[in-house]
């Protein structure tokens, strides 16, 4: 089994924790703006912290779990909503867009940390909600949401414009909030993470030990020849 579909406990507690704050995000009442099919939720926050800092299978797993929750009857989603019912109606398309937009998020985010830097940055943290928590949820929840309307795409995407600011809103509260937890407490981001960033520690700590051990070629010895 590779390491990326490896799963312990500590990743079901991460992929619960966050499929738990997507759920608590929809405690505000949704938004609806111009009576649209679709409204303004604070949950897509959920869907991009999720990704940005669990990567992008767990990222995805959270929202999925989360959707389970919600399609089996659970009212988890903004304003009240559950049941098998909101597969099948107009945010049907933005809902499994999350699923998606969140594995994107993940996968764009996670690039830095599994790189040499071992940390996230900030404009790959910002690029990643902007791709998978905007653009990929769009390409998903806007056609879907047109061909159960009824409505013509190009009206459908012209009135989803009115998203977009707050999406962008929460994409820089996620960059903050991301970055802010790596360096308080990058654990969160997965142990297999936080211990590529300790690594340079680590062998730096081994050297230092190597050293102190090591005998001092600057003191001949001078144990008297015969003398043991």
């Amino acid at each position: 089994m590779s390491q990326r579909a490896q799963i312990d406990v500590r990743d079901l507690t991460r992929i619960a924790v966050f499929a738990a704050i997507i759920a608590v995000l929809g405690l505000p009442a949704p938004i609806s703006v111009f009576g649209g099919a679709v409204p303004i939720t604070a949950q897509t926050l959920g869907v991009m912290l999720a990704g940005a800092i669990l990567g992008s299978w767990r990222g995805a797993a959270a929202v999925s779990t989360f959707l389970v929750l919600v399609a089996v009857g659970l009212p988890l989603l903004a304003g009240g909503h559950g049941g098998i019912g909101v597969f099948v109606g107009p945010t049907a398309g933005y809902l499994f867009g999350w699923i998606a937009g969140a594995f994107v998020t993940g996968a764009i985010v996670h690039t830095t940390i599994r790189a040499k830097t071992a940390r996230p940055s900030s404009w790959r943290t910002a690029l990643g909600c902007v791709v998978g928590g905007i653009l990929v949820v769009y390409a998903i929840g806007i056609p879907v949401s047109a061909f159960v309307t009824g409505l013509p795409l190009p009206q459908m995407a012209l009135g989803s414009l009115v998203f977009v600011p707050g999406d962008l809103i929460k994409a820089a509260v996620t960059t903050i909030v991301t970055l802010a937890l790596w360096r308080a407490y990058p654990q969160a981001f997965g142990h297999r993470t936080t211990d590529v960033a300790t690594r340079p520690a680590a062998a730096s700590a081994d050297t230092e030990t190597s050293d102190t051990t090591r005998p001092d070629a600057t003191h001949p010895d001078t144990t008297p020849a015969g003398v043991e």
